[in-house]
């Protein structure tokens, strides 16, 4: 380890050019502060949890899984991999009977949760049981029987009703009217507006007869919990149910964790994973540079009898007197970024507010060890060359520029190449996240490709883009064969700036096109005159009060949710969520309110086990008319209806259209999202709803959406922001470095401001590199993905566009200019 320790000639080499270290310290400072923030939303992926409210009196808990699971390989190679249902699975009320009568079960008690809809509002309605063990009191009145139901007491006051009195509540069976048995206070993880309904009842009133979301499990004095879960488990082997105990338990209360879990899991190991090669690139490159730019002095130390042991020595004590400080202070920052962005996520309700951020000290000392092994890594690679090259032709090499890199890192550069070309054509067949996470991958081994081809893309660039400086004045043309002759250093400055700009194009445009392709398909495919919405759902019964209204032609009930269809076989396997409506009435109906753009097939048999379904998918899964189509119900149920119909405006409208009946009992909520109405008029439909203009309505942008352009923006901004600060670094850098070549052109007789214009038509040269080979990768990274996707172009908003470009010529005149001025105050 003494071989490590900073040695005088590292101490000294910090201090004669600290510029080229503060560069080598900020990128390495900011490739930990990534990699400690990805690397702490990772962490908080794997252990989140939500500790027990609602169940917290109930130490066992029985409920269904909640995942399907997608098995690849066989033997010990088998792997399965876990994806959320889009809504909840539940169990066999009669499991509570096998439950029960586990040794050291008191009771078990069949739990539900649903909505109802009383004169007053949105109420959410459970067994009456549940009250064992949430703690809700009768204040007045007795236990609900048949037709009857205790209202909490806010919710009594709201409905102006007491005991004995009838109230009249829709619920997934429809409106029925129901005699106030009792009223109760909630229990402390109780809402307020609540509704308890007899226990033999309310799986039906919830539109799941038969099921429960989960049965609670009760002790007797004296019993463990870890013995009663055991004894429970035995009692339900073989149903599938899981026995959950501690923290699991609130998984079943929250059941969006599982799906906040995978966000930020693709957050921080997919993205996280992009990220850190990014960042580690980055900060390696300028590791390299750092080094490249004392190449004289490396030569003049094995002119005058340093061994290369000495030379990789002082290379590596360099590193450490710089890393491991800049790995330090890059961990706080990146702790913030953690925190801020977990807190955006939760604001815009992807991660449920129980969950906590888990911070660790293994995230912050991966940071700062990758940080220490890249400085160590990317020294010892530039310090290479000049450590081996015999004394008397060191200082000669030191003086001329390679004109080639070595024939590993091209044949290197070139697989990068056509691994990105290849893949490419692969995210031209993804949609969602497999296609976000195929357009990263694109992106990262084209950028690859162009740091280690970087000197040869750099010649061939200047060549190109210097052309028209020749003819724009001296220090235009001098900029340009500066550019020309230092391709290792243009290379150098440009690579921060194509990453920023690929990135940051590839994940804002990714996104601008696909809601651009959506709201075009949502404009053109919403035929309806008026929608009617309400934000706690819309009874069942009110397409066909709306289908009575006068003048209205048409009233199609809408409810939105969500299937998993498989895709793919052996281990491109995957699942997939689809989105889903389920319609009430006939197709025809169905084709006055919307228009699907039919392509093959017709609407007129939709109806039980028949479905229709978007080209996009139909081609995913290799289906056509008349072929079943394997899927995933909401709940998990399995089922293979028939395609009917597939039709082109998916992405806008639905990717899976299929009978409102064919979702019943698969769903939490029996209440329809939207009612879609041809003809009639807003003031007579005011009354049922939430009455909007198409038009206004189709303009709208789903939640999901609207998250997903955040999150897009996001990681733009992150990885963009990084490379941008990259760019800047490598730029002040490379202009301090050349103080020397600045003084002799002014002692050649070159004006200060001759010499300033130069280096502005360099910078104009190294943002203008930057932008278009930026820009070509994000395209060749887009195109064939949307063409897959949306069947279009990329749609590329022109001020966005613009706000990039300008962004990056703004910076890279700013980071040349500051320092230049600087450089050349000491000769006037």
């Amino acid at each position: 380890m003494r071989r490590l320790v900073p040695n005088g000639l590292a101490r000294a080499a910090v201090r004669s050019r600290p510029a080229s270290f503060a560069g080598t310290f900020v990128a390495l400072m900011m490739s930990a502060l990534i990699i400690a923030a990805c690397g702490i939303l990772l962490q908080t992926s794997l252990q989140a949890s939500v500790p027990p409210e609602r169940y917290a009196s109930a130490p066992v808990v029985v409920a269904a899984d909640q995942n399907e699971y997608v098995v690849t390989g066989t033997g010990e190679d088998r792997e399965a991999e876990a994806v959320p249902l889009p809504d909840t699975a539940r169990v066999d009320v009669a499991l509570a009977q096998e439950v029960a009568a586990a040794p050291g079960a008191a009771a078990a008690v069949p739990d539900v949760t649903f909505p109802v809809r009383a004169p007053g509002g949105a109420l959410t309605a459970h067994g009456w049981g549940s009250h064992t063990f949430t703690g809700a009191e009768l204040v007045s009145g007795g236990a609900p029987g048949a037709g009857e139901v205790v209202l909490a007491d806010d919710a009594a006051h709201a409905e102006d009703v007491g005991v004995g009195d009838t109230v009249t509540l829709q619920t997934a069976s429809g409106q029925q009217d129901f005699r106030v048995a009792g009223v109760a206070e909630a229990g402390p993880a109780d809402g307020s507006d609540l509704a308890w309904f007899a226990d033999v009842e309310a799986p039906a009133l919830a539109g799941h007869p038969g099921r429960a979301d989960a049965i609670a499990v009760l002790p007797q004095d004296g019993t463990d919990a870890t013995a009663l879960a055991e004894a429970v488990a035995a009692r339900t082997a073989g149903s599938g149910a899981q026995v959950l105990v501690g923290d699991d338990r609130g998984a079943v209360e929250q059941p969006g964790l599982a799906t906040a879990k995978q966000t930020l899991f693709g957050i921080g190991g997919s993205f996280g994973g992009i990220a850190a090669i990014v960042a580690v690139f980055t900060a390696a490159g300028t590791v390299a540079l750092s080094v490249s730019q004392r190449a004289r002095e490396f030569a003049l130390l094995r002119a005058i009898g340093a061994t290369p042991r000495q030379v990789r020595r002082a290379v590596a004590a360099e590193a450490l007197l710089v890393a491991p400080l800049a790995g330090i202070l890059g961990c706080l920052p990146g702790i913030g970024l953690a925190h801020w962005w977990f807190g955006q996520l939760q604001d815009r309700g992807a991660i449920p507010e129980a969950v906590q951020v888990h911070v660790s000290a293994f995230p912050l000392l991966a940071a700062v060890g990758v940080g220490l092994v890249t400085a160590l890594g990317a020294g010892w690679m530039a310090g290479r060359r000049p450590a081996r090259t015999k004394p008397g032709q060191a200082l000669t090499d030191a003086s001329l520029e390679r004109l080639r890199p070595g024939g590993v890192r091209t044949a290197l550069g070139l697989g990068a190449l056509v691994g990105a070309l290849f893949l490419g054509g692969v995210s031209a067949g993804s949609t969602g996240d497999s296609a976000a996470g195929s357009a990263l991958g694109v992106v990262m081994l084209f950028m690859l490709a162009v740091g280690l081809l970087g000197p040869l893309v750099a010649r061939l660039c200047a060549g190109l883009f210097g052309l028209p400086l020749r003819g724009a004045g001296a220090a235009a043309s001098l900029a340009a064969a500066n550019s020309r002759t230092n391709a290792r250093r243009l290379a150098s400055a440009t690579t921060p700036i194509v990453l920023a700009m690929a990135f940051a194009s590839t994940l804002v445009f990714m996104h601008t096109s696909e809601n651009h392709a959506a709201e075009e398909q949502r404009r053109a495919g919403l035929t309806a005159d008026l929608v009617i919405t309400d934000p706690d759902g819309l009874p069942v019964d009110t397409a066909g009060r709306a289908g009575r209204e006068p003048g209205v032609e048409a009233a199609v009930g809408v409810l939105d949710t969500q299937v998993l269809v498989p895709l793919g076989s052996g281990e491109l396997q995957s699942l997939q969520g689809a989105a889903t409506q389920g319609v009430t009435g006939s197709g025809a109906e169905l084709a006055r309110v919307q228009d699907l753009d039919v392509r093959a097939g017709s609407l007129d048999r939709l109806g039980d086990g028949r479905v229709a379904v978007d080209q996009t998918l139909a081609a995913a899964a290799k289906v056509g008319v008349g072929d079943p189509l394997p899927l995933y119900l909401p709940d998990g149920t399995e089922a293979s209806p028939e395609v009917v119909a597939v039709y082109g405006r998916g992405l806008g409208l639905a990717t899976v259209t299929m009978d409102r009946a064919s979702l019943d009992g698969h769903v939490t909520s029996g209440f329809d999202s939207t009612v879609l109405v041809s003809g009639g008029s807003a003031e007579s439909l005011a009354r049922l709803g939430v009455v909007a203009d198409a038009s206004g309505y189709a303009a709208a942008q789903s939640p999901e959406a609207r998250l997903g352009a955040w999150m897009n923006s996001t990681m733009a901004a992150v990885l963009g922001g990084f490379a941008a600060v990259a760019a800047v670094n490598t730029l002040v850098m490379t202009v301090l470095d050349r103080r020397r070549e600045l003084g002799v052109l002014r002692l050649v007789g070159a004006t200060r401001q001759q010499v300033l214009r130069m280096l502005r038509w360099e910078g104009l040269l190294v943002s203008a590199i930057g932008v278009v080979l930026g820009t070509a990768i994000a395209a060749a990274t887009l195109v064939p993905m949307m063409n897959g996707t949306t069947g279009a172009l990329p749609y590329v908003p022109p001020l966005l566009y613009g706000s990039f470009v300008a962004a990056a010529v703004g910076l890279a005149l700013a980071a040349v200019a500051l320092p230049a001025r600087a450089a050349l105050r000491r000769w006037g």
